[in-house]
C-alpha cells in the first residue's frame, strides 16, 4: 500500500516537489503521439494527486447525479492549498483498495466518460500559461499497446480534450489571478477574512452548481457575484 499523502504535499498543480522529474519539451498538435491504452489500470493505482477542476467536478456530478457538495463528500478531499491558498479538491483514494481511485473497479474506471481532465490527457501532461498558450508533454511511462501513427492533435481529439480546452484555459487563468491576488492580501489580513474570503471563492468555484444546467454560464455568473464580496474581504477598495 503507498504511503498517505499529505494535503500539504498536494496544491492546484499536483503533487509538489516532482516537476524535475518530467520531460517537458512541448509535443506540436501535428507531431506522431501514437499511444494506445491497454487496459491495465496501472495509472489509476495509487494515485493520490488527482486534482480536480471546477468543470471536472460538474461533469462528476453529472454523471454521479450528485449534488458538488455530496460528491465531494463521498469521493473527493476539500481543503485550502499550502502555495495557491485556494481550496482544492482531489480525488480521496480507497485505501481499502491500496490508495487507488475510488471509481476504479475491477480495473475499470466506473466514470470513464467523466472522467477528470488529468485522466483522459495521460500519458500526456498540460501546461497552460497565463496569456492561456497552451503546452502539451509526455509524462513517463511504460504502459500502452501497440503504436499507431496518430498524431497528437488525433489524440487529443479522440479524448474529448480539445472540445473542452477552452474551459479548461479560462479555469486556469481564473485561478491563477485569484491565488495572486489571495496572497498578496493574505499578509495584512486577519485569519478570519481570510478564511471567509477563502470560503465565498470555494462555493463559487467547486459547490454553487446546478449539475442540470450548462457549467460554464453558471461559472460566469458565481464570479459575478463573488467579486464585490472578495474585494471587500481582500481590502482592494
Amino acid at each position: 500500500m503507498s504511503r498517505e499523502i499529505p494535503d500539504s504535499q498536494v496544491d492546484l498543480c499536483g503533487e509538489l516537489g516532482h516537476e524535475a522529474e518530467d520531460d517537458f519539451t512541448p509535443i506540436g498538435l501535428e507531431e506522431p503521439f501514437g499511444f494506445v491504452c491497454q487496459g491495465c489500470a496501472d495509472c489509476c493505482k495509487g494515485r493520490q494527486d488527482i486534482v480536480l477542476s471546477g468543470y471536472d467536478l460538474y461533469r462528476l456530478c453529472r454523471r454521479l447525479s450528485l449534488p458538488p457538495e455530496l460528491a465531494i463528500n463521498g469521493f473527493c478531499r476539500l481543503y485550502m492549498g499550502s502555495l495557491s491558498l485556494l481550496p482544492v479538491v482531489r480525488l480521496r483514494p480507497r485505501k481499502d483498495s491500496g490508495n487507488n481511485c475510488p471509481f476504479l473497479y475491477k480495473n475499470r474506471c466506473s466514470v470513464h466518460e467523466a472522467r477528470p481532465l488529468v485522466c483522459a490527457l495521460y500519458p500526456l501532461g498540460q501546461t497552460i500559461e497565463q496569456d492561456g498558450r497552451v503546452w502539451y508533454f509526455c509524462q513517463d511511462q511504460e504502459c500502452g499497446g501497440p503504436r499507431n501513427s496518430a498524431s497528437l492533435k488525433e489524440f487529443l481529439e479522440q479524448a474529448g480534450i480539445l472540445a473542452r480546452e477552452g474551459q479548461d484555459v479560462e479555469w486556469a487563468r481564473l485561478n491563477l489571478s485569484l491565488s495572486r491576488r489571495v496572497r498578496e492580501a493574505a499578509p495584512r489580513l486577519q485569519r478570519i477574512r481570510l478564511k471567509l474570503a477563502q470560503r465565498k471563492i470555494c462555493h463559487a468555484l467547486y459547490l454553487d452548481y446546478d449539475p442540470a444546467r450548462d457549467y460554464l454560464p453558471q461559472l460566469r455568473e458565481n464570479l459575478a457575484r463573488l467579486e464585490p464580496a472578495l474585494a471587500r474581504l481582500l481590502e482592494e477598495n
